[in-house]
Formats: structure tokens, C-alpha cells, sequence
């Protein structure tokens, strides 16, 4: 089946890739939902992740920034699932990047960052969620490893978060806009390391079928779309992609 899919690619003028968490977990981050999931091993995870609650408790919000200062994201390095994609936009092949994931490996990696749609924000930038300033995230990282517990916005003394879509917290239509019409634009969509469970991020698995496109997941846990996909892929993500994808061997 690899082989099928990758003639499908071969053949593509418009590959629209869809990256969850998944891709990140060979770089050293871990995942959600999964078995080893952060959300999975400690639920207050997942409060920390909600905006509501970030909001209202200073506690909440002490605990976060620890989690940022120690989050693995830091020295995470792209793994060969990334570069695939970087090999893909350098095959020309490549026609957007969607993305779910906040750590910025994509980039890093090497594609250009006007290929990447960036649905959830990133966690390399902080935001201020009263006036909308925004910085990179280390320079208020700074402030915490300086003893600051919950760094308020030195314009305006609001409340500083990463600038992330938290759960409870409205997405930016515009950018969901450019995801949707992008993954109707492809002749094949590859659908990578997501359990394709949140929307409406995972609607553009619908639209991208809706345009006639072959539908490519790969993800080590079954998906909702699954059933509707050409093909589906189980294995690692770093030895799977690359071989679909194409390696620089090969171009």
C-alpha cells in the first residue's frame, strides 16, 4: 500500500498536508490523547488547557507557566516526519501545511512559513489576552525564571497567556478559512498524526473528499476517518512519511 500511496504523490501537483501532535511525539513532545498522552497521564493538564479556567484561577495560571519553563518543545529538534514534508515542498509539490500543533517544528524544519496554517496559534510567541500585545514567549519565560509566578502585560497589566487557541477560546476565522479552502485544493490530502476528532480542524478531511482528492492518514491510533480513507497507515510516522512522501534520495 506505501508504494500506492506514494505514485498518488509522485503524481500530485497539490499536496495538502494536516499534522497533529502525532508528528511531534519522535521529537521528544508528547501527545494528547494518546496512551502516554499529557492529557491521558495527568488530567489538570487538560484544565490548564482550558481558557475558562486559565482565566479565573491565579493558580491555574502559576502552574501553567511552570509547564511552559519545563515543556520538552524547548530542545525539540524535527524529526525525519518533518523533513519529509520540508523534502515534499522542495519536490513542489506541497501546497499547504495545516497544522494543529503550536511548537513550531514545521518551520524550524525548514518549510516556509507562508505554507503553514497554523490553526491553533504558537507557543513561541506570548499574548495578552486584555490589550492583544504580543512577544516571544522567552522574554516572559524570563520573567517567571526571574520569580515572577504569573507575569501580568507590561502595557497594560492584563493577563499574559501563550499565544495558543486554549479550549474554550474562540479560533481565528480567517485562518480557518485559508485551512478549508486550502484542502479543497489538493488532488491528494495527507492526514498526519491527528485522531482527526476536533473540529473544525478535522472538516477538511471532509472537504478535501468532497474535491476529489486521495484521502492518506497516518497515525499510530485509528481515526474517525479511517473507514473513508485511500489508504491508512499504522506504523512510526518517521519510517512511514518519509517513504510515502519520498526521500532525497529519490528526487
Amino acid at each position: 500500500m506505501i508504494d500506492q500511496a506514494r505514485r498518488w504523490i509522485d503524481g500530485a501537483q497539490r499536496v495538502v498536508a494536516l499534522t497533529g501532535a502525532g508528528i511531534s511525539t519522535d521529537s521528544g513532545i508528547p501527545d494528547f490523547r494518546g496512551p502516554q498522552g499529557l492529557w491521558t497521564r495527568n488530567p489538570l493538564a487538560e484544565k490548564m488547557s482550558n481558557i475558562n479556567y486559565y482565566l479565573a484561577d491565579p493558580e491555574v495560571r502559576k502552574l501553567s507557566w511552570q509547564n511552559r519553563l519545563s515543556s520538552p518543545a524547548w530542545n525539540a529538534r524535527p524529526n525525519a516526519g518533518h523533513l519529509a514534508l520540508v523534502h515534499l515542498e522542495q519536490r513542489q509539490k506541497l501546497h499547504a501545511l495545516i497544522t494543529q500543533n503550536i511548537d513550531e517544528l514545521h518551520q524550524i524544519a525548514g518549510n516556509s512559513p507562508d505554507k503553514v496554517i497554523e490553526v491553533h496559534g504558537t507557543m513561541r510567541k506570548v499574548m495578552c489576552w486584555d490589550c492583544g500585545m504580543r512577544a516571544p514567549m522567552q522574554k516572559a519565560l524570563d520573567r517567571v525564571r526571574a520569580g515572577e509566578a504569573d507575569p501580568k502585560c507590561r502595557e497594560c497589566g492584563g493577563i499574559l497567556k501563550s499565544d495558543t487557541i486554549s479550549f474554550g477560546q474562540q479560533l481565528v476565522p480567517e485562518v480557518i478559512d485559508r485551512a478549508m479552502r486550502a484542502a479543497g485544493e489538493g488532488d491528494v490530502f495527507v492526514a498526519v498524526g491527528s485522531t482527526l476528532q476536533v473540529y473544525p480542524v478535522a472538516g477538511t478531511v471532509d472537504v478535501a473528499r468532497e474535491a476529489g482528492a486521495k484521502i492518506v492518514i497516518v497515525n499510530a491510533q485509528p481515526t474517525a476517518f479511517d473507514d473513508v480513507a485511500d489508504a491508512v497507515f499504522a506504523g512510526s510516522i518517521s519510517e512511514v512519511l518519509p517513504a510515502i512522501l519520498g526521500s532525497a534520495s529519490r528526487s
